[in-house]
């Protein structure tokens, strides 16, 4: 990446000065205030009404008006300071999950701290030693299950080797709501919405990195089921974890990583080979979003029902998903005939216009058909290419410019 441009996005996260920042993609940084030395964030639990897919919203509950909650960035070695208010209906803390900080700020309620009260601020107050890729979170298991999880990232004093060009954060969520609500249900065992930072695919806004850069993907897990993830097209290297970063000695080349509950994991790969690569949980029901909330009042096909009627309603429920552009992949003559049809069938929803964002610039029609669940995926583009992307997101007159430039 160009030195112009890595000071750019340098420029883009002012909670690390000149740091490089980390990214994390449809959710904001926390900026910062400074008091003599100390870096003073605040951070605000609050409920949050959230729609993690075109057609799905929840009642969460997140903070500063987003779920998951903003990214806190800091480097090692500073003294932090997060004024906490808490704006929810029932008392709440906040753990610093991997930090080592003295007992009083780690945020357990009664053994650590009293609990914070509905309209209580609390103080927490530490210098971060270590460096890593650290998260927040409520210290309550039902809370944590409504939403309420955040980056914490220390960047080291001094850059880590090999140097990386693009930074990325995901965060793994899960829930389980029921068709025509919108609270989860955090007493539940299945889970029907799996989400990266907070949506679904297509939802979920693609990374972008320049072919030839190097890539460093961040992940972190709260919820009740572990996740392999799996990226297309590379392979990578584990280099930390939820402990900090890991000795060279122990990386070894893999294109999945299991990222358990609680836990971070931190790749990094070379961005060698151009095209639109998957970024996704491997489990099979992760990759797809909830087909009862598309039925919503409808009749379900019971057993005894002819499979030709069952097909039928099928084809019915893909047509009238509610946006204009639904493509069903073809199916043939006799699909009814064959024994466990249909499968995939009728779940491909394409809906290209209504997600598109910049970073969707240039993909093949009907993309985000096949974009569904704990997915995403990394744009690792061409020079000319990138550049266009990045001009768009920073609107038309940085496109004229740039074409005027080409």
């Amino acid at each position: 990446m160009p030195m112009r441009e890595r000071e750019a996005h340098r420029g883009s996260g002012a909670a690390t000065g000149s740091l490089f920042p980390m990214i994390t993609p449809d959710v904001a940084d926390l900026p910062h205030e400074m008091d003599g030395g100390v870096k003073v964030f605040h951070l605000v639990a609050e409920p949050v009404k959230k729609k993690i897919a075109p057609f799905k919203n929840i009642d969460a509950w997140g903070y500063n008006g987003s779920c998951p909650g903003p990214t806190i960035q800091v480097r090692q070695g500073d003294r932090v300071r997060v004024v906490f208010e808490n704006r929810l209906p029932e008392s709440t803390t906040l753990h610093w999950h991997g930090l080592e900080i003295p007992i009083e700020q780690d945020g357990v309620p009664y053994i650590s701290q009293k609990p914070v009260t509905p309209g209580e601020k609390y103080v927490y107050e530490f210098t971060v030693h270590q460096q890593g890729t650290f998260f927040y979170h409520a210290h309550s298991a039902m809370q944590e299950m409504m939403g309420q999880i955040g980056f914490f990232v220390a960047h080291p004093e001094k850059e880590y080797k090999p140097r990386v060009d693009h930074d990325y954060g995901l965060i793994l969520q899960e829930w389980a709501v029921l068709p025509s609500n919108s609270v989860p249900n955090t007493a539940a065992m299945e889970f029907n919405w799996l989400t990266f930072n907070g949506v679904c695919g297509p939802m979920t806004t693609p990374l972008l990195a320049r072919l030839g850069s190097r890539v460093r993907l961040r992940i972190v897990n709260l919820g009740m089921d572990h996740h392999p993830i799996h990226l297309h097209g590379h392979q990578f290297v584990v280099t930390g974890t939820e402990g900090g970063r890991a000795p060279e000695s122990t990386w070894y080349p893999m294109n999945t990583v299991l990222v358990g509950v609680a836990q971070a994991r931190v790749v990094e790969f070379e961005a060698k080979y151009p095209g639109a690569w998957m970024i996704h949980c491997h489990l099979p029901h992760h990759m797809m979003n909830s087909m009862m909330d598309l039925l919503r009042d409808r009749q379900i096909q019971t057993a005894d029902q002819t499979e030709a009627k069952a097909m039928s309603q099928m084809e019915s429920l893909a047509r009238s998903v509610p946006f204009e552009h639904v493509h069903p992949a073809p199916i043939a003559p006799d699909a009814q005939k064959v024994p466990g049809f249909p499968q995939d069938a009728f779940m491909e929803m394409g809906m290209d216009e209504v997600v598109e964002k910049p970073e969707t610039y240039g993909l093949p029609k009907n993309w985000s058909a096949g974009m569904m669940g704990m997915m995403t995926m990394i744009r690792v583009l061409p020079e000319k290419e990138y550049d266009e992307i990045l001009a768009r997101k920073k609107g038309p007159g940085a496109r004229a410019e740039h074409r005027h430039e080409s």
